[in-house]
């Protein structure tokens, strides 16, 4: 089965090259604009990595959706992936307590993007077999 995964990202040009770097990759790619929908989608989707914006308009930010995520019995096996352009040490330690797997600064490349999701999902299946 593919692994799932979905983008909540503000900005449409991100979420395009995110699907453009995933394309390839053996994936299904969901993507919503902001935190409450994304929120909510995962809720039903339930995939197994979420490429998650920090900074988003609406209800709820990036580490209020993951924090929520984490504390969610059905979700909180999920893997985040937070994207910011706040790459600081405070911003990361921040990401890493709202309970996210991993961090990437904005601008990232799409070709480390890939090789992260890959990576994070490589050591995920093992404990699931």
């Amino acid at each position: 089965m593919q692994p799932k995964i979905l983008i909540i990202e503000d900005q449409a040009d991100i979420r395009r090259l995110i699907r453009w770097a995933l394309e390839d990759s053996g994936v299904v790619v969901h993507e919503v604009a902001n935190g409450v929908m994304g929120l909510q989608v995962a809720k039903v989707l339930k995939p197994d990595l979420i490429l998650l914006d920090v900074m988003m308009p609406g209800g709820l930010n990036g580490l209020e959706v993951c924090t929520e995520i984490k504390k969610d019995a059905g979700l909180q096996n999920t893997l985040v992936v937070m994207l910011t352009a706040k790459a600081s040490s405070k911003d990361h330690e921040a990401a890493l307590m709202a309970g996210a797997d991993a961090f990437l600064p904005k601008p990232f490349s799409p070709a480390k993007l890939v090789e992260l999701i890959e990576a994070l999902l490589r050591q995920r299946r093992p404990a699931e077999t």
